[in-house]
């Protein structure tokens, strides 16, 4: 069997280093960008939502959160109709550092994509998207503290 898993492991990581090199001048480190994003593409997402959009725990999430807060990138709104509930939204500092994290993004697909032909990329995209969520599966299912049969 081929180490599908331990090459997709060693492209994220590879890219998640980058871009926390690339992004330090702004003030984003340790996966911060990957959160912000995610609140600038969907203003006005809670926590929960988030951590279950980028596939971390909720701890995770919120110590990211707080450092994006801090940081000035983010904001959080109470919902008007249950005051439990924290909307997360972009500041204008949030909003200008968006575009040059999709830049970055973008010149990474297209370095990770040099050499494949429309077809192939379409077919890789295609195919990861189906790998993602058959883990997706066992994600929810261990995430609910149970246990794998190997």
């Amino acid at each position: 069997m081929t180490n599908i898993l331990r090459e997709i492991g060693m492209i994220a990581r590879a890219l998640d280093s980058i871009s926390n090199i690339e992004f330090k001048e702004f003030d984003l480190t340790k996966g911060q960008y990957l959160y912000l994003v995610r609140i600038c593409e969907n203003p006005g997402i809670i926590q929960d939502k988030l951590a279950e959009m980028i596939k971390v725990d909720r701890t995770t999430t919120a110590r990211s959160v707080q450092k994006l807060e801090m940081n000035g990138f983010i904001e959080k709104q109470e919902d008007p109709h249950n005051r439990k509930i924290k909307k997360l939204l972009p500041t204008e500092k949030g909003k200008k550092v968006y575009p040059m994290i999709i830049r970055e993004n973008d010149f990474s697909n297209s370095k990770a994509l040099e050499g494949f032909s429309k077809e192939e990329a379409d077919t890789l995209f295609h195919l990861l998207q189906r790998t993602r969520k058959n883990i997706e599966k066992d994600w929810e299912y261990v995430k609910k503290v149970n246990k794998r049969t190997y």
